[in-house]
């Protein structure tokens, strides 16, 4: 008997289908990244998604020299997500890179859709931060149907404004020019209305936390994820962030202001949940998420990166088969 690598499912329900539950959920976030970034939004996410599906085309056909599964739409949602965690000044040659690492690297390479221990699109979005610094850390003002793409007007993220606050060594006793100077950082943090509708710099996924949650509400309603892992990771940082921000709050923001901001929501929603490289059982995906949380706030607040979440996603996708071994259902025939 032959049994196939995951994602197991005990619906009947395709990877087509739940694939296409994803590119649903996403739609309101794309919509809300071509309104705010506008032409450079629209050659980011084409360039990704179309290089993605001929590489794993290729790859699929030459290299592995197997039936070709890019009707399965898994290429299309890593390219797609790929596109929504990069900025969309990028130049088009390091995103088809982008592709080819996320595609090549972090999926077929492993044997493809299933047997990957990584998050593709985050495999290969990692490749260009650590390659590409200065370009994936320069972020496009949201200007509405922006018709410029790499000559777009450029602007600091909340994420750099929290960050600048959290290398603060400031507290109540401090100089007072020491503390005007953190009142006044404080203050570019964008507010809560800014936060949820998407005014704010950032990659094109991350700009808009109320389609995010239109997006992760559909996912909730159609069954394609659990609650566990978001919940799990938002509960986290929560409940970690609110007691540094009450004992300084000049240099930490609030826990709401953490959550809605940078690639939180999309991670915890998008990317931590991905089947193949997240626990199968809802302690463990508990677990996975509680992990995830912890080490994002640790980057976020001591880490040399701004945002922490693309690194917290890899590191608790190595640890997976941990979890899924020594967090594992009763056996039926056990009492």
């Amino acid at each position: 008997m032959y049994i196939s690598p995951s994602p197991h499912t005990h619906a009947n329900v395709s990877v087509q289908k739940c694939m296409r539950n994803v590119l649903i959920a996403l739609l309101p976030a794309y919509i809300a990244s071509l309104y705010y970034f506008g032409i450079g939004a629209l050659v980011v996410s084409l360039i990704s998604v179309a290089s993605c599906v001929i590489f794993e085309f290729l790859i699929t056909k030459y290299l592995l020299k197997r039936e070709n599964t890019i009707s399965d739409l898994s290429a299309v949602v890593t390219g797609l997500l790929l596109a929504f965690n990069l900025p969309s000044n990028l130049p088009w040659w390091i995103v088809v890179l982008g592709a080819l690492f996320a595609i090549g690297i972090g999926k077929m390479a492993f044997g493809g859709l299933g047997n990957n221990p990584f998050n593709p699109a985050l495999v290969g979005r990692v490749f260009l931060l650590i390659s590409f610094p200065a370009q994936m850390t320069t972020w496009p003002r949201p200007i509405p149907f922006n018709t410029a793409y790499l000559d777009a007007e450029t602007g600091a993220t909340p994420l750099s404004y929290m960050k600048e606050l959290a290398q603060l060594d400031v507290d109540t006793t401090s100089s007072a020019t020491a503390l005007r100077n953190a009142a006044s950082t404080l203050e570019s943090v964008p507010d809560y209305l800014h936060l949820l509708t998407g005014n704010i710099g950032g990659s094109m996924g991350e700009v808009c936390a109320v389609a995010l949650i239109i997006g992760f509400i559909y996912l909730l309603c159609t069954k394609t994820i659990t609650w566990h892992i978001p919940v799990s990771i938002l509960a986290t940082v929560a409940l970690f962030t609110w007691p540094l921000h009450a004992c300084n709050p000049l240099t930490m923001v609030d826990p709401l202001t953490q959550i809605l901001t940078g690639g939180l929501l999309l991670g915890s929603i998008f990317m931590a949940t991905d089947y193949a490289t997240s626990p199968m059982t809802h302690c463990g995906q508990i677990i996975y998420g509680i992990g995830i949380g912890v080490i994002t706030v640790v980057i976020r607040t001591w880490g040399s990166y701004p945002e922490g979440m693309s690194f917290a996603i890899l590191i608790m996708n190595g640890i997976t088969p941990l979890i899924n071994h020594y967090v594992r259902p009763k056996q039926f025939s056990k009492l």
